[in-house]
Order: C-alpha cells, then structure tokens, then sequence
C-alpha cells in the first residue's frame, strides 16, 4: 500500500482548492494518506519562502486573479475577504482526530478549510472548531484534549517538512517512491505516479 504524507496549512487557500481530490486518487489506488498539518509561515521562513505579507504587490496581484480563476475552474466557492488567523487550533484538532480516529478525517480537513475559504469563519475560534468535528463525526471535546501531543505533533510536523523537502502547501510527499509535487494543480501528477507503482 503506497503512503502519502500530505503537508499543509489551514491557511491554505489552495489547500482548500484541492477539494477532496487527493482523497479520491488515494482511494482508487489503495493508497493511505497521514495529514500533516503545520505552519505554513515558518515553513516559508524556513525553507527560502517569503510571507504573504512580505511579497512582491505584483506576486499578490496576480495572486489575487489566480485564486478565483482556479475557484471558478473547479467550481469552488471562495472567500478573498478572509483574515489571517491563528492556524494551531485547527491544526490540533486535526491532529487530535487523526489519532483518535472513528471519524471522517478527510471531512474535518475539508470541513475545516471549507469554513474558512467558503464561509469566512475564523479557524481559530473554539466553536468553529467543535462544529467541524462534529459534523466530522469526531467527539468535539477533542478540540480542548491533546493540546501538548498536538502542540508536539505540530511541531514535528513542521521539522519533517523540511527534512522531506516540503516547501509550501499543499504538498504531496511519496515516501517509498521519495516523489514530491507541490500544489494543487499537481494532483494529476501524483495520480499517474501512483498509477505507475
């Protein structure tokens, strides 16, 4: 069975706009998928990127044409409006829910990223937080168990990513194979690897 390591962030616009097309192209092959999530930010700083807020206004304007065009392609909702916000939170509870499992983790990540990009909600908040594992089907008082294992798995997270050459979100790491493909756009990519294993 092929493993994917899947790095992200919450923050993630175009982690939102991967939908749920890494789950269906691992399930056609029979491929297991570990989320992943970390800080974008210091991923960035920590690998040669530059903070959003920190980039070129000619990168955030086409930025700012690139996204809707991809939502529009996909037939995605999408929110440009939506502040930075605290990712940890959410990032915990994914984490906290992928060790608990008995839930639809592909559902929280989505769910997650779905309030934010389509809903404008803020990620961080508690509540937001309970109702996407919820509806996940996770027990929400995981959003306030596990802090510490999530705190540690977060940073982890973060240290594997640049050990594994991981430089942005989202990135789809082959581990056996040592293939990685950066962004949403290359999940064709990744489709016809696994296909070839």
């Amino acid at each position: 069975m092929a493993q994917i390591d899947y790095y992200f962030g919450t923050i993630s616009p175009w982690a939102y706009l991967a939908g749920d097309r890494l789950e269906r192209i691992a399930q056609h092959h029979g491929a297991r998928i570990t989320y992943r999530p970390l800080d974008i930010l210091q991923l960035f700083d920590r690998t040669g990127g530059v903070r959003p807020a920190n980039r070129h206004a000619s990168r955030m304007e086409y930025r700012a044409q690139e996204l809707p065009r991809w939502a529009e392609h996909l037939g995605m909702p999408l929110r440009m409006d939506v502040p930075m916000t605290n990712m940890a939170p959410s990032s915990y509870a994914i984490i906290a829910a992928q060790d608990a499992g008995g839930g639809d983790l592909p559902g929280l990540v989505q769910g997650i990223l779905r309030a934010r990009f389509a809903g404008g909600r803020d990620i961080a908040d508690d509540q937001v937080i309970r109702e996407a594992l919820q509806a996940a089907g996770f027990d929400p008082g995981l959003a306030d168990r596990g802090l510490f294992v999530g705190a540690e798995t977060y940073g982890r997270n973060l240290e594997r990513a640049v050990e594994a050459g991981v430089f942005g979100s989202p990135f789809y790491v082959v581990p056996d194979s040592g293939q990685k493909f950066w962004g949403q756009d290359r999940l064709e990519f990744l489709d016809r690897h696994l296909a070839a294993l």
